[in-house]
């Protein structure tokens, strides 16, 4: 196939500013400024049939002038490249086909330039509109905070590029791969904050929270101290809002690698202006090896090409003290992501409605209506408002539509912040109706106190035959940022033993038999705020209205 080459030449003037009493140092000699500076371009895979390109993006570029030293590349897509030949090939990721403009600055004696453009449009056609969904979410405006893995075992490893060390899978960790959760010396890194969002362009990264974490591989070439943190006077591109471009993977390790035994994505993303995530190794291209909803697992080579980089993300911030909790449930079975905006699936969820409080002493009413209960913008929320004296809200139930033995329930959650809300995501026996509470036994993976909204209370609740009294046993867990940041609220339950964990952090666990209503009958899920009673306690007289957001409910057999 026959390429077609576009060719502009432009000459500048160049306006020198030397002030001196002096004549020019002869030991320098002479500054000259670049002159005849050209730059053309070459659309790798265009001819007649496609005048924009095969669709890789790639354009090779070809700069000349007299009198210069080096040349330095800006492509308009907000990367840069400097190449003494003058030749350099440039990959345009943006999908679809789209016009940049590129300048070269011819670079003289004295570093004097002399500047020359032209416009280039090409197509790309590369996409992955799952990793994106999954980076940021499916709708224009959603966005999703990542965070280091802090809490599990070589979430940062390091290896070669392409060597295998006798290994045969070259693409892992095989320098550096002992690091635990919350290691000390990269403890400064560990508040870093992550955002993806989608906009009507595509997405967006914004580090929002420092610092970068500079390596000792990478420290030298920047003239600071290694293996620490440094703010934004070093790592000077860290923040601000960027642009993320995907393009298909071309490392040796997802192209012909594998991790663990599992192929990469054969994904990669960039990040413009120098972005990165936290680890500052002079690069921001990134190979996806994996991403689900919750964890982002990439590899980056460090500039200079020596070292590539292991590193594990993910979107529920950790809990610190947090460790691997190894589920033995892995299939989803069920599950309702709350993204079809409107009310909630009719098939997933039907509601208590009235008022009373079922003898906790609530004040709410609760109803169906769409101001206490929807879906939009990818979760379900639950508010709860001052309707004159009294006050709404809402209770989802899934009895008679969904109802399960064993199994792992994940369900991704924010809460409300507003003293005297009590947010509940529990669980009741599904013969409920036939032999009430508490026969039926209640699970309560997630309730806070009106009060506090620093601790997660995780409580079993069932009738004792041998003393014929209600029976309960529960615990506590201290949980930060529960209002402000999605934490996820899980239940791992067996024939053998009953775990409530927050962010994989078990908060009680109970042994299960025989005598308890959790052996071998199937649950239910609620999901409700109720206001006052029992545990939300003392309204705040200034309280207008509050929200738990819902961004997923899992189970898992």
């Amino acid at each position: 196939m026959k390429n077609i080459k576009y060719y502009i030449v432009m000459i500048f003037s160049l306006a020198l500013v030397f002030t001196s009493c002096q004549e020019d140092d002869a030991s320098i000699g002479d500054i000259i400024a670049p002159s005849n500076v050209t730059i053309s371009a070459e659309i790798v895979g265009a001819d007649a049939a496609n005048p924009y390109g095969d669709g890789s993006g790639i354009v090779n570029f070809s700069a000349t002038a007299n009198d210069e030293i080096t040349y330095q590349f800006n492509f308009g897509d907000g990367k840069t490249g400097v190449a003494p030949s003058g030749q350099m090939a440039h990959r345009f990721t943006v999908t679809g086909v789209n016009t940049f403009t590129v300048v070269v600055n011819a670079v003289g004696t004295g570093g004097v330039v002399s500047s020359a453009s032209m416009e280039v449009e090409v197509f790309s056609s590369f996409a992955d509109p799952e990793a994106e969904n999954l980076l940021a979410g499916e709708l224009v405006g959603d966005s999703k905070t990542w965070y280091w893995a802090a809490n599990i075992p070589l979430h940062v490893g390091l290896g070669p590029v392409e060597d295998d060390y006798g290994n045969g899978e070259f693409a892992y960790e095989a320098w550096w791969n002992a690091i635990g959760p919350w290691d000390e010396e990269k403890y400064c890194m560990y508040q870093n904050e992550f955002v993806f969002t989608r906009t009507a362009n595509g997405l967006t990264f914004e580090q929002t929270v420092g610092p970068a974490f500079i390596p000792g591989t990478y420290a030298s070439e920047l003239g600071v101290a290694g293996d620490t943190c440094h703010d934004e006077t070093v790592a000077t591109t860290m923040f601000g809002v960027k642009n993320v471009s995907f393009l298909p993977s071309t490392s040796k390790a997802a192209t012909e690698g594998s991790y663990k035994e599992a192929p990469y994505r054969g994904t990669a993303f960039e990040i413009s202006d120098g972005g990165f995530m936290g680890w500052y190794v002079g690069a921001s291209t990134y190979d996806i090896i994996s991403v689900t909803e919750d964890m982002l697992q990439v590899r980056i080579i460090q500039a200079g090409n020596g070292f590539a980089w292991y590193q594990v993300f993910t979107s529920s911030k950790p809990t610190e003290g947090e460790a691997e909790f190894e589920s033995a449930y892995n299939n989803l079975v069920w599950s309702d992501e709350f993204d079809t905006d409107g009310a909630p699936n009719a098939a997933n969820w039907t509601y208590d409605l009235g008022a009373g409080g079922w003898g906790n002493q609530e004040v709410q009413t609760y109803t169906s209506d769409a101001s206490n209960v929807s879906v939009s913008e990818g979760t379900l929320k639950i508010t709860a408002k001052k309707d004159g004296s009294d006050y709404t809200s809402a209770r989802l139930k899934s009895i008679d539509l969904y109802e399960f033995k064993y199994g792992r329930v994940e369900v991704k959650a924010k809460l409300p912040a507003a003293q005297g809300t009590w947010p509940a995501i529990w669980m009741l026996g599904a013969n409920f109706p036939d032999v009430g509470w508490p026969v039926c036994g209640e699970i309560d993976i997630m309730e806070q106190t009106g009060a506090d909204k620093n601790t997660s209370l995780g409580t079993f609740h069932w009738f004792d035959t041998g003393t014929n009294a209600n029976a309960s046993y529960g615990e506590t867990l201290a949980v930060s940022d529960t209002s402000t940041e999605f934490h996820l609220y899980t239940l791992e339950w067996s024939a053998e033993e009953l775990i409530i964990l927050v962010d994989n952090v078990p908060v009680v666990n109970i042994g299960n038999n025989a005598d308890l209503p959790f052996y071998d009958k199937e649950f239910f899920f609620i999901l409700n705020i109720a206001m006052g009673g029992t545990l939300g306690g003392d309204i705040d007289p200034a309280f207008t209205e509050d929200t738990m957001e819902i961004d997923y409910v899992r189970v898992y057999q």
